[in-house]
C-alpha cells in the first residue's frame, strides 16, 4: 500500500504494486480462482486502484457496506455515502471462501488485481434499493439494475492492483487523480471548481459553468463520467465529440476535459455528496451542485425524484469535512427577449422563461424533429444529428408480442415481403422459432431459457438497428421487465415499435397448430403462457392488433401506416 502526498488535498491511496510484487501476484494467480467484472464494477476497480475512490483500499467488507447504508460513514468514521462493493452470483458465493485470494479479470481475461477476501454476504436488495434510492421502483436506472443485473451475493476485501484497465479511445483525455493534480501544478492552478456530468454541455450548462468559475475565481475542470447511464442516453463517443465541440468557447487555458471512469448510480443527494469527495481527490477545491444533480428523473411526468434542496443541506453541511466549496444553482432557464440563461431564482418580474428538459430534447434527437437554437450550439447540433439522423434514416424494430397463435408469425413474414418490395432499407426477420433454431438450439422451454432466448432476439435487433437497419421481430416476450429492456437498448440506436398482437386467447387455442394449449389442458406440458404461465400485455404498444377480425394484410396496413405517421418512411 503507497500513499502518494499531493498538494490540494489529502492522502491518496494508490493500490497499484510495484513491478517485483506483481510479476510474484502474477505467479501465484495461476493457483487462483478467477473472478470476471462486468463494466460497472470494472469502473469501481478502476477508481479503487487509481486513488479516485481514496481512502478505500478495496471493495467494501460488510461492516463498512452496512456502515455506509446506515449513516453514509465507513466502519472507522470516515465519510462516505455511497457502497463500493463488488457483486457475485450465487455459484461464485459457494466457490469462494473467506481468507482466498482471487484474480479479478476483466471480460476478456485480463488480470488487473489480487483480491484478498473478507466477507461474502447475500444483498438485501430491498433494504439497499430503500435506502440508497428510497424507492424500489425498476423504473429508477439504479434500482433496475441492482435487482435485474447485480447477483446475489456482495464479496469485500483488500485489492492489490496489477494493472489499470485498459482503454482504447481518447486515450489523452483520461487521468489519474495523481496525474491530474500533477497538470493543475504544472498550469498554476491554484482554484479548481469541477463540473461533473453526464450529458452534453448545451448553453444553460456551459453558462452555469461559467458563473461558477466567476463565482469560485477558479479554472474550470470538465469531468464527465464515461459509463453510459441509460442505455436511451447519448452514447459514449458522440458525447466526448461534444466536450470537445464546446471546449472552443472556454477563455484560452481556462478548462481542462478529463474523463471520469465513474459508473453513477442515481442516488441523488447521497450520491451528489460522493461525486463531492471524488472531485476533492482529483484535486478540486470547488464543485458545482446544479439543479436535479444524479437524478433520474421522472420521465413520465417530467420531474424530479428527489428535492434539489436536499442535496444543497446535505453538500453545505459536509463540505467542510470534505474539504471542498460548494458552488450551488438553481435551475438554468433561458430568457427569450434578453437571450441568456439565468437561474430559476433571478427571474426578473413579467419575464417568460423557457426550458428544454434532457428527456425532451432526447425525444426530439431521437425523432429527428428540430433543437432549438437558444437550447445549444450549432456544432453540437451537427454532432448530435451525425451519430442520430432523422427517423427516414434511422434504423429500427418492429417487435410483435403476443400469445401463441396470436398471427404474429404471419403478419412478421407478410411485413417482410412489403419492405423488401419498397427496398428502403436493409431488412431481417427475426421469428421466434427462427431464432432459437440457429442461436437457442441449446434452450429448453423452462420460463428462464424462454427469456433468454427473447433477450438474444433484441440483441441482434439492436445490431441491426445500429447499422440502420429493419429487424423483425416476433417472439411471444411474455413479460414486461424483459420487452422494457429491450426497448430501452434498441432505442439507444433507432427506432423500436411494439406491436401487440392482442388476439383472444380463445381464438389463439381454435388456432392451436402446435398441440400446445391442448397439451397444457391436459397438464402434459407445463409453463405455456396463457394457461399456467401468465402473459403480461404492454400497457401502451404503439400498435394494438387483433387479428380475430383482420386478415394479416389489414394488419400490416396499420403497421405502414403508423411508421408513415411517425416519419420512419418518407
Amino acid at each position: 500500500m503507497k500513499y502518494l502526498h499531493i498538494a490540494h488535498g489529502g492522502k491518496l491511496v494508490n493500490l497499484i504494486v510495484d513491478k517485483s510484487r506483481a510479476e510474484t501476484l502474477k505467479t501465484l494467480s495461476r493457483n487462483l480462482e478467477s473472478v470476471t467484472l462486468p463494466d460497472p464494477s470494472i469502473s469501481d476497480l478502476e477508481l479503487l486502484m487509481n486513488g479516485g475512490f481514496s481512502p478505500l483500499k478495496g471493495f467494501m467488507n460488510k461492516t463498512d457496506y452496512e456502515s455506509v447504508l446506515d449513516r453514509m460513514r465507513l466502519g472507522n468514521g470516515t465519510l462516505w455515502p455511497i457502497p463500493i462493493c463488488l457483486d457475485i452470483s450465487e455459484k461464485e458465493a459457494n466457490t469462494f471462501n473467506v481468507g482466498q485470494s482471487v484474480a479479478v479479470r476483466d471480460s476478456e481475461g485480463f488480470m488487473l488485481a489480487i483480491m484478498h477476501i473478507e466477507n461474502i454476504w447475500p444483498i438485501d436488495k430491498e433494504r439497499e434499493a430503500e435506502i440508497l434510492f428510497e424507492t424500489q421502483d425498476h423504473t429508477h436506472p439504479g434500482v433496475n439494475h441492482l435487482f435485474n443485473k447485480k447477483g446475489t451475493h456482495y464479496m469485500g476485501g483488500p485489492l492489490e492492483g496489477i494493472q489499470l484497465p485498459l482503454h482504447s479511445a481518447f486515450k489523452r483525455y483520461r487521468h489519474t487523480p495523481a496525474e491530474l493534480r500533477n497538470l493543475f501544478k504544472k498550469m498554476g492552478w491554484r482554484r479548481i471548481v469541477g463540473f461533473h456530468t453526464r450529458n452534453p454541455l448545451h448553453r444553460a450548462q456551459y453558462e452555469m459553468t461559467l458563473r461558477a468559475m466567476a463565482e469560485a475565481k477558479a479554472s474550470l475542470l470538465l469531468h464527465p463520467v464515461t459509463e453510459q447511464i441509460r442505455s436511451r442516453e447519448i452514447d459514449y463517443f458522440t458525447r466526448i465529440h461534444c466536450y470537445l465541440d464546446i471546449a472552443k468557447y472556454y477563455p484560452p487555458n481556462m478548462m481542462l476535459l478529463s474523463l471520469l471512469p465513474l459508473s453513477m448510480r442515481m442516488a441523488g443527494p447521497r450520491e451528489a455528496l460522493w461525486h463531492a469527495i471524488v472531485k476533492k481527490n482529483y484535486g478540486c477545491t470547488h464543485f458545482i451542485l446544479g439543479h436535479g444533480h444524479a437524478d433520474p428523473g421522472d420521465e413520465k411526468n417530467n420531474t424530479l425524484q428527489y428535492k434539489p434542496e436536499e442535496g444543497r443541506k446535505l453538500l453545505n453541511r459536509f463540505a467542510k469535512e470534505i474539504g471542498i466549496e460548494i458552488v450551488s444553482f438553481e435551475q438554468m432557464v433561458y430568457l427569450y427577449e434578453d437571450d441568456i440563461y439565468v437561474p430559476n431564482n433571478e427571474i426578473p418580474p413579467d419575464s417568460k422563461p423557457m426550458t428544454l428538459s434532457n428527456d425532451e430534447f432526447h425525444e426530439k434527437m431521437r425523432t429527428g424533429r428540430r433543437i432549438p437554437e437558444w437550447f445549444t450550439f450549432p456544432e453540437i447540433v451537427e454532432t448530435i444529428r451525425h451519430a442520430y439522423p432523422p427517423r427516414h434514416k434511422q434504423g429500427f424494430t418492429i417487435f410483435l408480442t403476443g400469445l401463441s397463435g396470436a398471427g404474429k408469425s404471419t403478419i412478421a413474414k407478410v411485413l417482410y415481403a412489403r419492405f423488401m418490395e419498397i427496398r428502403s432499407r436493409p431488412v431481417t426477420l427475426l421469428d421466434g422459432d427462427i431464432v432459437r433454431m440457429n442461436l437457442s438450439s441449446e434452450l429448453g422451454f423452462s420460463k428462464e431459457h424462454r427469456d433468454i432466448n427473447v433477450r438474444r432476439i433484441g440483441f441482434v435487433a439492436s445490431e441491426i438497428t445500429k447499422n440502420r437497419g429493419i429487424a423483425i421481430c416476433a417472439p411471444i416476450a411474455p413479460y414486461t421487465s424483459t420487452r422494457r429492456q429491450i426497448r430501452e437498448l434498441i432505442e439507444s440506436y433507432g427506432g423500436f415499435i411494439e406491436v401487440h398482437v392482442g388476439t383472444p386467447l380463445d381464438i389463439c387455442e381454435g388456432r392451436d397448430r402446435k398441440g400446445l394449449y391442448a397439451k397444457a389442458r391436459a397438464g402434459i406440458i407445463k409453463g405455456v403462457t396463457g394457461i399456467d404461465d401468465p402473459y403480461e400485455a404492454p400497457d401502451n404498444p404503439e400498435v394494438f392488433i387483433d387479428t380475430s377480425d383482420m386478415t394479416p394484410d389489414e394488419s400490416v396496413q396499420e403497421i405502414l401506416l403508423f411508421l408513415e405517421r411517425a416519419g420512419y418512411t418518407k
